[in-house]
């Protein structure tokens, strides 16, 4: 949640300051002084979700200013600290559409208690307008292909469904995903996003990725180390409140190290692919995957696995995987090396080089369950999915 505080006292500003840290560190919260003469700009350029203003900004009248900035941007909340607790203050605020008035001196509580309340509807506005479903994969180790079946999987989900499929690379520092879908190097990443986090709309970010398809549409991770390390927690969090607005389908690829930006992805993620093949490093690395979800609180339903290079009458079983990680495993993905070499070898989506292949099946099979099941009105996306998994 990003928030503006604006006041003219030094002490205030870091006591409000320090009020919000204590809720949670990551939010983003800008201090201004002085800014009260030039508001509306600030607040366009910012777009905060919430405002912190000292009321002595707002005297003499001043209160019919927040009451326009309030209905040009909806989408931002207004907390407002005053010394005057009358009645009839307190109304006038209210009706210019301020939220919250606190009085000073300011009690700590007081406005955590506030700030939360905003964040909780915040979340609850954007459950509500979520539309696009979010599907994460996540290598248990590297090299277990999880790369590629996000990539075909979306390309596949695009290509054969009449559905806006977005492919985000969010392993930030190794990310390559882009290449396997397309073989021209992106102009723009996910660093240069973040870096223009303020600019972020629907065209703006289309203006941001790689267009594979009229419907299939990828933004690239960063470049190297140096530009990742601007990608931080709040920009995901924007990046995938527009995206799910944007598109039906949000494929990430997550990346195999657990960071603050990627736990934020798999918080939005509807069903996270564990990606492993039958041997005991990748086993032992997935176990430890499953119970670092389990420890952030992921419902079970959320998380599945997908044997990736499944092969009948090796020395490890299909129920000895299961044996092992406690659970079924959603999908296997045969072995056929020959196809998906040639596919990541040239940049190609394997629907595109082998369209018969068994590969290219077993993804058309995951995306046509993945879209039969949005479509599902009366009873859970999830529950539909496992459903035909088990088919």
């Amino acid at each position: 949640m990003k928030i503006i505080v604006i006041s003219p006292n030094k002490v205030l500003r870091e006591e409000v300051l320090l009020s919000i840290k204590g809720i949670d560190s990551s939010k983003h919260a800008l201090v201004f002084g002085d800014g009260f003469s030039n508001l509306g700009q600030m607040v366009e350029v910012e777009r905060p979700d919430l405002m912190i203003i000292d009321s002595i900004c707002v005297e003499n009248g001043n209160l019919s200013i927040l009451e326009g900035i309030s209905l040009r941007s909806n989408h931002m909340a207004i907390i407002l600290l005053s010394q005057n607790a009358s009645s009839e203050f307190l109304m006038t605020a209210m009706r210019s559409g301020v939220k919250d008035v606190l009085s000073l001196p300011l009690q700590t509580s007081d406005l955590q208690a506030a700030v939360n309340r905003v964040e909780l509807k915040l979340s609850q506005s954007s459950q509500k307008n979520k539309k696009g479903k979010v599907i994460a994969f996540v290598g248990s180790k590297g090299g277990s292909g999880a790369t590629f079946l996000a990539c075909n999987l979306a390309y596949i989900l695009a290509e054969t469904s009449n559905v806006k499929v977005a492919l985000l690379d969010l392993n930030l520092q190794f990310g390559d995903a882009v290449l396997f879908v397309n073989d021209h190097v992106p102009s723009n990443t996910l660093a240069d996003v973040a870096k223009n986090i303020r600019r972020l709309d629907a065209s703006f970010l289309k203006s941001s990725m790689v267009h594979i398809l009229p419907n299939f549409s990828v933004l690239a991770a960063p470049e190297d180390a140096e530009s990742a390390q601007d990608v931080k927690p709040e920009h995901i969090d924007a990046l995938l409140k527009l995206t799910t607005s944007e598109f039906d389908f949000v494929v990430m690829d997550i990346g195999r190290t657990l960071n603050a930006t990627g736990v934020k992805a798999l918080d939005y993620a509807d069903l996270i692919f564990i990606v492993l093949q039958e041997t005991l490093p990748f086993i032992r690395d997935s176990k430890r995957l499953l119970h670092a979800f389990h420890s952030l609180g992921y419902a079970k339903e959320k998380i599945n696995i997908m044997l990736n290079r499944h092969e009948k009458g090796g020395d490890i079983r299909l129920i000895d995987v299961e044996t092992a990680l406690g659970m079924k495993v959603y999908k296997t993905i045969p072995n056929s090396y020959l196809a998906v070499s040639a596919s990541v070898n040239q940049g190609v989506p394997i629907l595109k080089i082998a369209k018969h292949d068994a590969v290219t099946k077993a993804l058309q099979e995951v995306a046509e369950s993945l879209v039969e099941v949005s479509k599902a009105k009366k009873s859970g996306w999830l529950d539909n999915l496992l459903h035909h998994a088990s088919l």
